[in-house]
């Protein structure tokens, strides 16, 4: 007895220092604060031909960087407008190029989509470097190191293994991709690692597809016995009628139904990726809940139609708002210890991506 007793104190404790050193993400950011920013890059960008797309995708990032807080500080994101500028303009360049040769001739459109698939890959891996060079936080610097091979291997070999296996290694190639990402990676002078499994990526492949495929049979069980019933039913334009009527709403519950699927699968990713992520000795955990994310997706939709659009905002922090904060850091030890220790190694050491290709695609 007093053995038990004993064994449920240490587990009482251990659960009240786990309390103690959970960190929080929280998020700030407003529809109404967020709403004013969006319209101004909506109407900026109209009015520049698409020109102040730049501008605004780094005044919308640094929005919601700056409304992420994780033990009291925010993040920083200092990416430069011309930078992105530049290199929206070589993708326009590269899709006007493409579509144009397509319409004088289908050989030279398809020799110019090779290349573009061929250099897409290093692009991304130039996004990635780009991107969390240009993202800090407490004043520390992310960084992401990889390679051309390993950039090619998660962007496009995997992927055309994919297409030829008739997807059924899609969830090996989103593995791969998620390892790439997030190995990769580094905050200051520590590296992030990445431990889900394969067959974890299967299972959350299987889940959804079982529920998809689940929710399809008993919608058309349901259209069936709606088509049985009118069929017993008397006047042939009344039956006729009613069956277009039935056909349309077949139509759209699959419509709902299927987007529904969508945060279904996005909660298993996000919980299955960031609760095999670490950051040196430091673990993330990752809570998001199924019904919860659907509800949030679905209303969402349902107030941008009904709004014709001007609810996209408010939507987009609704989203992020509970995406992040169902995500917590458990540091190893004090989360102040270890950013003091980032801050001096990262100052001696030196910022070796100073140098980087001053240039994102936005993908």
């Amino acid at each position: 007895m007093t053995s038990l007793r004993s064994r449920i104190d240490d587990e009482a404790a251990v659960q009240v220092a786990r309390a103690q050193t959970l960190e929080r993400l929280t998020f700030h950011g407003s529809g109404s604060e967020y709403f004013r920013i969006w319209i101004v890059n909506l109407l900026l960008t109209i009015a520049t031909l698409g020109i102040y797309s730049a501008w605004a995708k780094v005044r919308k990032t640094r929005y919601f960087y700056g409304s992420t807080r994780l033990a009291g500080a925010g993040f920083d994101y200092h990416g430069k407008p011309l930078a992105i500028l530049k290199g929206r303009a070589i993708a326009v360049a590269c899709i006007a190029g493409y579509n144009l040769m397509l319409n004088f001739s289908v050989v030279p459109g398809a020799i110019i989509g090779v290349l573009m698939m061929l250099v897409l890959p290093w692009l991304l891996w130039k996004s990635l470097q780009f991107r969390l060079y240009n993202s800090s936080y407490r004043g520390i610097r992310f960084g992401f190191r990889g390679s051309p091979g390993l950039a090619y291997l998660a962007f496009l070999l995997y992927p055309i293994m994919t297409f030829f296996s008739l997807y059924l290694l899609a969830p090996l190639a989103h593995r791969e991709i998620k390892k790439f990402q997030h190995e990769e990676s580094r905050f200051g002078n520590t590296w992030f690692s990445f431990h889900a499994t394969i067959g974890g990526f299967y299972k959350a492949y299987l889940v959804g597809f079982l529920i998809m495929v689940g929710g399809i049979i008993l919608l058309g069980i349901g259209f069936a016995s709606t088509l049985s019933g009118l069929a017993l039913t008397g006047g042939v334009k009344h039956v006729a009628a009613s069956r277009a009527g039935a056909v349309i709403l077949f139509i759209f519950c699959l419509y709902v139904w299927l987007f529904s699927i969508y945060p279904i699968f996005l909660t298993m990713i996000q919980n299955l990726v960031w609760n095999n992520t670490r950051l040196g000795p430091h673990r993330f955990e990752s809570n998001l809940k199924w019904g919860r994310m659907s509800f949030i997706t679905i209303t969402n939709l349902l107030a941008i139609v009904l709004t014709l659009g001007l609810f996209i905002p408010f939507a987009a922090v609704r989203s992020m708002k509970y995406r992040i904060e169902s995500m917590t850091l458990l540091p190893a030890a004090s989360l102040d210890d270890f950013i003091a220790l980032e801050q001096d190694e990262a100052s001696a050491a030196g910022e070796g991506m100073a140098d980087l290709l001053d240039f994102d695609l936005s993908l």
